[in-house]
């Protein structure tokens, strides 16, 4: 295996972090060319520090000066905004893009690096879902390997037929019948509704098996996150969302199944931790050791499984709705979520509104076709407005 130089979209995230592990692992496969992040300096110097990339990203210019003064006359370059992402993600000098970065704010980055040709690794799952089309006609024109990293489609990705250029083979002769996607159910699986408008955000944040980012931690609590995943699905393999089942399996051990029409399953089976998933990405088609644990099923000892409750998260009716009208249905409940949720963090917005800002805003935007980035980012931005407008509607 030659050395494979890696850029890493939001580095300092949960995502990242694993994926500099991994590659600390495996110094004479992988170098590390440029990173990236939003404000954390901190945390960002000493990756450039220990990593010595050619480039560093952070998207808050007065961070990014900063990070200049604190890395005066070392080799790294700083730049900053979503120029300076744009251009590590496209830049020539990496065989391999990391996108982790979290939200919207990831899908024009990531977009470049597709463009471009590169092996991206998609962790970002807003970018499929505010423009899987785009992104999809993208890679099949540049040429990209486009392989996904949320633990539920890489175990996907690892359980159906595909092809050197790691795109489902959906060939009849495959006999593929269906995907269940599993979630755990997050920190409210067997709490009542009832007590739902109490939730505070570090209760929202405590996900039972998974350390992950708030946004994120949050979006599990809510299960909009298997609303997503459930979009994200479709693009990746060209699936209609009814060929997508949802279910609840709360060990987070069995990341996803695969049925096969002779009645066969597949899934993909280990402990929850991302360094799994990245380690696959990273090496595919082969594999590298990750550091993960050895999955002790006698220690595990029973897996359960749970029909999704969509009368008590509501986000996965709102989801599948969206995953069935395309066009800019998935970018409105998007980004309604993510300004729902940034609400919801800074204390103003109840656990229980999360999914009536989403709804209202679904029922307030006529979804209309979406032909390229421009007109992608301009339904994004219209809906966050109205989104605030919502909240600040709500709180009268």
């Amino acid at each position: 295996m030659s050395v494979k130089s890696v850029t890493i979209l939001g580095s300092t995230g949960s995502i990242g972090s694993n994926t500099l592990d991994v590659i600390a692992r495996h110094p004479q496969h992988y170098c590390v060319h440029a990173l990236s992040a939003s404000t954390n300096v901190d945390m960002l110097l000493e990756q450039c520090r220990r990593f010595t990339p050619d480039y560093a990203v952070m998207y808050d210019s007065n961070c990014a000066q900063q990070l200049r003064h604190l890395l005066n006359g070392e080799k790294t370059q700083v730049l900053e905004g979503m120029e300076g992402l744009e251009y590590i993600a496209s830049h020539e000098g990496s065989d391999t893009v990391m996108a982790a970065i979290v939200g919207g704010v990831g899908l024009a980055p990531t977009y470049a690096a597709v463009k471009s040709g590169k092996k991206v690794l998609l962790a970002n799952k807003e970018a499929l879902v505010m423009a899987g089309s785009l992104f999809m006609q993208a890679v099949a024109e540049s040429g990209a390997t486009l392989l996904p990293i949320d633990s539920e489609h890489n175990a996907m990705f690892q359980c159906l037929p595909v092809n050197d250029n790691g795109r489902f083979d959906n060939a009849p002769g495959q006999g593929f019948r269906k995907i269940v996607l599993t979630g755990s159910g997050g920190p409210f699986l067997h709490t009542s509704p009832a007590d739902f408008p109490d939730v505070t955000p570090d209760q929202a944040c405590a996900h039972p098996n998974w350390s992950m980012g708030r946004k994120i931690s949050v979006d599990s609590a809510t299960m909009v996150n298997k609303a997503l995943e459930l979009i994200e699905a479709c693009f990746l393999f060209g699936l209609d969302q009814s060929a997508v089942e949802i279910m609840v399996h709360p060990q987070s051990i069995i990341h996803s199944m695969v049925y096969y029409r002779d009645g066969s399953v597949l899934a993909q089976m280990g402990n929850p931790d991302m360094r799994t998933p990245i380690s696959y990405g990273l090496a595919w088609p082969d594999r590298i050791d990750a550091g993960v644990a050895e999955l002790d099923l006698l220690e595990a000892a029973r897996l359960d499984f749970l029909p999704p409750d969509s009368e008590k998260f509501p986000c996965l009716s709102l989801g599948r709705a969206a995953a069935a009208e395309r066009k800019s249905a998935p970018v409105i409940l998007n980004a309604a979520n993510e300004v729902a949720v940034e609400a919801f963090l800074a204390g103003n917005l109840g656990f229980d509104q999360i999914p009536v800002i989403i709804d209202s805003a679904l029922q307030a935007q006529p979804v209309v076709p979406l032909g390229d980035l421009d007109e992608v980012l301009a339904e994004d931005g219209k809906t966050r407005l109205l989104a605030k407008g919502l909240i600040k509607k709500l709180k009268g």
